[in-house]
């Protein structure tokens, strides 16, 4: 069978024409930070497959979690009935992010979702009649129709929808507290992506926001979501983005390296004073509810995930991981092309004057055994937990390469 011939005819890629512009690489397989390709040739993954596999591939606690529980139970429906891998990730999932109530569901997308229907509703049982929401510019929360809302209308992917996406209020960090002062009346919550803004620029900030957004939320009674899908379970060297300015949230959304990167799964975490508000109230449910909502496949694969974080010292290794980063990419702030570097956690950026090179740059690494995918003028990496020092010397190496063969 001649795959890359029928992916042409038939498979539509995320974020791009149908066929892709670009013939995409054939994997044959994954083991810790590899890539195997068709070809055999390997590539050591400097994305985490989109920032999830924070153990790398196929790893011995994961693939032992799912083998036991396809034999057990792979789904089940959650309405009525309910799972114990389900039930063991609810109760580690309300101790880590020190909210009580979870709801599972099955990709970040849908848990933003459901965070806004919560905050809507929530404030529709407090007789507030509200549905919008203050949330940041470079936002980036996902790609169906209320995270298209709170995303930046001017500066992301999704400005071309216009007018069909629900209008909400967007403001600069730096004006983040004026503009809950301003609009308080009329919006049920303030929505943020902690510390690092990801797909809507690779952006570092420092933590005051977030302790102004805190502040203000509580003062007017608004309900303060943090979106920790990119950012959660340790990729900025802490396990929540809010640990850097010690704020708990009234919601947070995880998904991505909830599973490290094996399942399709997410969750929304709440307190029990807003799950206590919609269920006490005339409304009585949450009325959302995904098919695969609680799959005890991907739970117990999550269960594995979490469990390893205890079992491991992952804060030195992601605090070494950075090290790495600051170290060999900071060369890289002399390039002409070169606008700015930063680096956070596992997270190491290079952003460029100019998106022109992008093509080029993944190219050149793919040739140098690294797998990167540049968007638009960035060129970035975020890597899993146990990558070797060697490995990620390579995936530097290549990142710095590739900048300086465009000049």
């Amino acid at each position: 069978m001649d795959y890359l011939s029928i992916d042409r005819q038939h498979t539509w890629h995320p974020y791009s024409p149908h066929p892709a512009t670009e013939t995409p690489l054939l994997v044959a397989q994954t083991k810790a930070q590899t890539i195997v390709l068709e070809d055999g040739t390997k590539l050591v993954d400097a994305m985490s497959s989109w920032w999830s596999a924070i153990w790398g591939y196929n790893h011995p606690s994961i693939i032992k979690a799912i083998e036991t529980q396809a034999n057990i139970m792979p789904h089940v429906m959650f309405g009525g009935l309910t799972n114990k891998p389900a039930v063991e990730l609810t109760y580690k999932l309300a101790k880590l992010t020190r909210l009580p109530s979870v709801f599972l569901a099955d990709s970040g997308s849908v848990a933003v979702e459901v965070a806004l229907k919560t905050a809507i509703l929530y404030q529709k049982a407090k007789a507030k009649n509200v549905s919008r929401f203050v949330a940041l510019r470079h936002s980036y929360h996902g790609d169906t129709l209320g995270c298209m809302g709170v995303c930046d209308p001017q500066n992301s992917m999704h400005s071309l929808y216009g007018d069909y996406v629900p209008q909400n209020i967007f403001s600069s960090i730096e004006n983040l507290g004026q503009t809950i002062v301003n609009h308080h009346k009329d919006i049920a919550g303030v929505i943020v992506e902690p510390i690092v803004q990801g797909a809507g620029g690779m952006r570092i900030h420092d933590a005051e926001y977030l302790k102004i957004a805190r502040e203000l939320c509580t003062k007017y009674d608004l309900v303060l979501i943090a979106d920790e899908i990119a950012t959660g379970f340790g990729h900025t060297g802490q396990m929540w983005g809010c640990d850097h300015g010690g704020i708990t949230p009234d919601i947070m959304t995880v998904g991505k390296s909830l599973t490290a990167g094996a399942m399709t799964l997410s969750a929304m975490c709440t307190t029990k004073n807003i799950s206590d508000t919609i269920s006490n109230s005339q409304f009585a449910a949450l009325m959302h509810g995904p098919t695969y909502m609680g799959n005890p496949l991907a739970c117990a694969v999550a269960n594995a995930s979490i469990d390893m974080f205890s079992e491991v010292d992952w804060q030195a290794k992601v605090a070494n991981i950075q090290k790495i980063f600051e170290t060999n990419l900071e060369p890289l702030r002399a390039c002409d092309i070169v606008a700015d570097v930063r680096s956070i956690g596992a997270i190491g950026v290079v952003e460029l004057r100019s998106d022109k090179y992008a093509s080029q740059l993944q190219k050149h690494c793919v040739q140098n055994g690294v797998w990167i995918r540049p968007f638009g003028r960035l060129l970035y990496s975020i890597v899993s937990y146990n990558i070797t020092h060697d490995e990620l010397e390579q995936v530097t190496s290549a990142m710095c390469d590739a900048i300086y063969e465009q000049i």
